[in-house]
């Protein structure tokens, strides 16, 4: 299980452009990962699209924002495309960093067997240490942005 305190998991995601990155790149930078359910749909959209429009806020923080989802390639590069999204998206389509994060949400839709991410927000320090913690119950609950940006905002 993650923690705050705890080092982030090591893992190697395919992008929408199905290109491998691996998150130990981002060393020696803030990272906000940014876990969602599922492209096209409307939380996921709104959320995304708000970090999209802070993206500038985020970058003068020295900090990446990474999203990701349990959808294939195909899947991620259609949403991004359709929302001008402006960061990485990674694909967990095998569900293993969910599985390593804890953040499985099982049943999605109520679709016996449809497992996918629980909304939830990581911050990560320059030296790859978890330093927040958001984990939604509720798919439809966004994050606190302000509380988001207060975290990056006393990183640096």
């Amino acid at each position: 299980m993650t923690n705050v305190g705890s080092n982030i998991p090591s893992f190697e995601l395919p992008d929408a452009d199905g290109k491998f990155v691996n998150i130990s790149e981002f060393k020696g930078k803030n990272i906000v990962l940014v876990f969602y359910p599922a492209a096209f749909t409307g939380v996921c959209k709104t959320e995304l699209c708000h970090f999209r429009d802070d993206l500038s806020k985020f970058s003068n923080m020295d900090a990446e924002v990474i999203g990701i989802s349990v959808d294939y390639p195909f899947s991620v590069k259609e949403f991004s495309t359709t929302n001008n999204i402006n960061f990485l998206l990674l694909c967990d389509y095998n569900k293993t960093v969910i599985k390593q994060f804890d953040i499985e949400f099982s049943d999605f839709f109520n679709l016996e067997g449809y497992t996918v991410a629980k909304r939830s927000v990581f911050i990560v320090d320059k030296a790859g240490i978890i330093q927040y913690k958001w984990i939604a119950d509720d798919p439809g609950q966004e994050p606190d942005y302000t509380e988001i940006d207060s975290k990056i905002s006393s990183m640096n």
